[in-house]
């Protein structure tokens, strides 16, 4: 049952990071479902590298949308577009 918890609360999170930081980005219920639950583990990694979360502490909604953010973000610096001169 937390897995299907955690796939919701990721579907959320994505929903939220899409929302806060609009453009063309891939679409669809399971791709922003995989942004909010990669974006949570992404700020947990961050977290605790950082110091802010021991282990096994449980991300905060705000850093996992973050992390959703920071996920997005480096896709759109991975797939830019090239100018055609």
């Amino acid at each position: 049952m937390s897995f299907i918890w955690m796939l919701v609360i990721g579907l959320i999170v994505g929903a939220v990071a899409k929302l806060l930081m609009p453009g063309k980005d891939p679409g669809g219920i399971f791709i922003t479902m995989v942004i909010g639950v990669v974006g949570a583990l992404l700020a947990g990694f961050l977290g605790r590298t950082l110091g802010w979360y021991n282990e096994g502490e449980p991300v905060g909604f705000i850093a996992s949308v973050v992390g959703a953010i920071l996920l997005l973000a480096l896709y759109r610096v991975a797939t830019g577009r090239r100018r055609m001169a």
